[in-house]
């Protein structure tokens, strides 16, 4: 089968939502540099459609779930156009001005903030086709929530010494107690629990995959 940008295997359900986003984003004339995670190059909107803005997104995240019913979800961050190229995407993340994902489980939520704003959350209403304002300012729980620990564990011996410790502390007990693991493996679905029920979710670099 096919691979995207960043080796993953594709699925059908993967070219479609990136076409779907590609066609809504290029349409929507606003945009001006589109990244995709399923596209090895950057796309420049045609100038008579481009706006003053650039977007980075993963249409469809853990979509190696889909077949066995898992939650999936769509990853975005928006950027100002600067010189019109693709570095205007390489930049830090506190020249972001939006960022956000969608949830697509048992309901479909929306959750994003803009730059130096709140969190907020929408959930799709199907019966009047819009998105309803459901969480107000999205905090992660003040004590630190539950005690639960996400990552990918099957990378472990690629881990950097201080990343094993901190995850072997997690297991082991902080205070007495152990922390529960809990990973769903669609990174949409793992941060949108630590977001509502607190925990830790880490990603590391490994030296399995350097770049």
């Amino acid at each position: 089968g096919e691979v995207n940008s960043t080796g993953d295997d594709q699925k059908k359900l993967d070219i479609m939502s990136n076409d779907m986003m590609i066609n809504a984003l290029i349409n929507s004339g606003v945009c001006s540099i589109l990244v995709s995670e399923e596209n090895e190059e950057p796309i420049i909107v045609p100038v008579d459609k481009a706006g003053k803005f650039c977007v980075a997104f993963d249409p469809l995240d853990g979509s190696s779930n889909i077949d066995c019913n898992v939650s999936v979800g769509t990853i975005f961050s928006v950027f100002e156009k600067k010189d019109g190229v693709v570095e205007d995407l390489l930049r830090s993340g506190e020249e972001c001005i939006c960022a956000g994902y969608c949830a697509y489980s048992s309901a479909v939520e929306l959750v994003f903030t803009f730059k130096d704003s709140t969190v907020e959350g929408f959930c799709l209403d199907p019966t009047i086709g819009e998105f309803v304002h459901t969480r107000f300012n999205m905090q992660f729980p003040a004590d630190g929530g539950k005690r639960i620990y996400s990552c990918n564990e099957g990378n472990f011996i690629h881990w950097d010494q201080p990343i094993k410790d901190a995850v072997d502390a997690f297991k082991n007990g902080i205070e007495g107690k152990p922390y529960s693991a809990r990973y769903v493996g669609s990174m949409v679905a793992d941060i949108h629990r630590t977001l509502l029920y607190g925990g830790i979710y880490i990603y590391p670099a490994d030296k399995k995959s350097p770049k």
